[in-house]
């Protein structure tokens, strides 16, 4: 099993790398990539997945651990 590693990139998405699967509520799942970018300011037009959108609706968040 791939080594699997989720990052919270400042003013964008979250990535996750190493081949997880991502399901919606009803357990159904989307193909699983190595590379997987998931919407965070909510203005993506393919939710739950990044499209860039982030950079042009002023999106701003950059969380410390």
């Amino acid at each position: 099993m791939a080594d699997i590693s989720i990052t919270i990139q400042d003013n964008g998405p979250i990535l996750i790398r190493g081949g997880a699967a991502v399901a919606d509520a009803e357990g159904k799942a989307w193909e699983a990539k190595d590379v997987i970018a998931l919407c965070r300011c909510g203005q993506s037009s393919n939710k739950p997945f990044c499209d860039g959108s982030h950079n042009t609706s002023g999106f701003k968040s950059a969380p410390r651990a």
